[in-house]
């Protein structure tokens, strides 16, 4: 019974010494001792996209003017969704609407 409580310990303290060394291990950055305070390891870096999606979105941002306007730091346009709603059509989805939906609707709207 004994060395099963020891066993247990001894997994438990490797594991919480062992954890942050393998969380560091998918990053770019790794602490070390000494003056640096760290190393640079650019092979453990996840790629993301690939350049020609990057230049592609690139063209299409200068193409449709967003571009522009980013760099500017103005604001985006917003892109139309479609035609809106009458009054009409609101009030009747607000009438069909289930007390779930109620509820819910009723807590993104308070003012809490």
């Amino acid at each position: 019974m004994r060395f099963d409580k020891f066993a247990l310990a001894t997994v438990a303290v490797i594991s919480t010494l062992a954890l942050p060394g393998l969380a560091q291990a998918a990053s770019i950055y790794h602490a070390t001792g000494g003056e640096a305070g760290f190393t640079y390891h650019p092979d453990h870096a996840t790629n993301g996209k690939a350049r020609a999606e990057v230049l592609a979105e690139l063209e299409a941002a200068r193409k449709d003017g967003t571009l522009a306007l980013i760099q500017r730091g103005a604001p985006l346009p917003i892109k139309n969704a479609g035609p809106a709603k009458t009054r009409q059509q609101v009030i009747d989805e607000m009438r069909n609407e289930s007390p779930e939906q109620r509820r819910a609707r009723m807590e993104l709207t308070a003012g809490g």
